[in-house]
């Protein structure tokens, strides 16, 4: 047994993938770390020789998906009325058996419901991943959410959302697998990111040469914690910090209310100019090099940390809350020493102690941040790569195919 260097599983010579078909669920293809993921796969299964196919209603994503050598199946796949989804099945299976699928795979639980009753039709193997830390304790959303792990492997994109599925499922410990979401270290490189693209970012927030930056990098919605870097910063404006701008950075996907709560929270602490509402970014690499720090301030914990493994392989200082799964994603005491150190944790919904953090990244000297910027890369590399995702993801696929037998169609 052996992974080539794009990850295929291989025996014998023979990749196990090639020839088969995967066909992937998901409700739409737009940004979002279960889509990004969707695409990631398929190209690795494009890669590997096999037939990727992507079951969903569409998204701007879509053409993206074709040009990597996916292949999109019209679909469906957000409903969730009982009736629709019933009906699904059968449409699903239909396909199933038409495309001569191999291994059907779940990354949302109204499809997971779809695809659990078409693999059970079909005899198909059924993969779920669970990419968010689903919420409610009620008996029904318990039922609800428990599609996501059904499948013969659950996949958990971090050690705390594999505890919150043994926790609620116990049946599903066994089946288990954690495997992180990979960064696409090509693309999330200093090299790759060339000054012109991080001046055009600079300039469209309107931030001087001599200014650095403080990032907040997610969508506009209270959790994400916006109004403790807003604090923070008022704290470290009445300190006297002068030469930084702090960016708010993340699409309002129609939270208007919250976005005129941010605006009035702006104006009251006296910070309009220096806190800006930029929007959604398409360029998060550059975004990263543009930035001197990245603040994630999430106030409710999260499955999985995708922007401070983005901005730890950027070399770009990261401090986070201490919550969910975002500290798996950086090394920081005490967890290891201060000189290991990759990045910084912080308590949740604590202004001071975020002022407090980034005051002592923004005041170190360039060897310190030199030497934080390698750790980081290094760090990146040996956990949270696109390709140790892809490939771990495609063995599981192999293994479930050795197991149940089934010869190419």
């Amino acid at each position: 047994m052996r992974q080539t260097a794009r990850g295929a599983f291989e025996t014998g010579g023979r990749t196990i993938l090639a020839g088969r078909t995967v066909l992937q669920i998901i409700p739409r293809l737009d940004a979002g770390g279960a889509e990004r993921t969707t695409i990631d796969i398929a190209a690795a299964l494009a890669e590997a020789g096999a037939r990727p196919l992507v079951a969903c209603e569409g998204g701007r994503l879509v053409s993206e998906l074709q040009a990597k050598g996916g292949v999109w199946i019209p679909f469906p796949a957000g409903t969730k009325n009982p009736f629709l989804m019933a009906l699904n099945v059968r449409r699903l299976s239909d396909i199933v058996r038409r495309e001569r699928v191999d291994i059907l795979h779940a990354r949302s639980r109204a499809p997971a419901w779809v695809a659990l009753g078409a693999a059970r039709r079909t005899q198909t193997p059924f993969v779920t991943t669970y990419h968010g830390a689903y919420s409610g304790r009620a008996k029904l959303k318990l039922l609800y959410n428990s599609v996501m792990a059904r499948g013969d492997v659950v996949i958990a994109n971090s050690a705390y959302t594999a505890g919150l599925i043994s926790s609620a499922y116990d049946f599903a410990h066994d089946r288990t697998a954690v495997i992180y979401r990979g960064a696409d270290l090509r693309h999330f490189a200093r090299s790759a990111v060339d000054t012109a693209r991080v001046q055009k970012m600079r300039k469209s927030w309107k931030v001087a040469p001599e200014e650095r930056v403080v990032l907040l990098a997610a969508r506009l919605t209270a959790w994400k914690g916006q109004k403790v870097l807003i604090e923070a910063a008022r704290l470290l404006v009445a300190r006297g910090l002068t030469d930084v701008k702090f960016i708010l950075a993340g699409d309002d996907q129609g939270r208007t209310a919250y976005v005129r709560e941010l605006d009035a929270a702006i104006e009251k602490a006296g910070l309009k100019g220096i806190v800006s509402r930029v929007g959604h970014v398409t360029d998060m690499p550059a975004a990263l090099a543009a930035a001197a720090v990245l603040a994630v301030t999430s106030t409710e914990p999260e499955a999985f940390g995708r922007s401070a493994v983005e901005a730890q392989a950027m070399g770009t200082p990261v401090v986070v809350t201490d919550l969910g799964a975002v500290p798996e994603t950086v090394l920081a005491p005490p967890r290891v020493s201060r000189d290991h150190r990759t990045g910084w944790t912080i308590p949740p919904n604590d202004p001071q102690a975020l002022a407090d953090t980034l005051e002592t990244i923004l005041s170190m000297g360039a060897a310190a941040r030199d030497a934080l910027a390698e750790r980081s890369r290094k760090h990146v590399e040996q956990s949270f790569g696109l390709e140790r995702m892809c490939g771990r993801t495609l063995e599981i696929y192999g293994r479930l195919l050795e197991h149940t037998g089934q010869p190419p169609a």
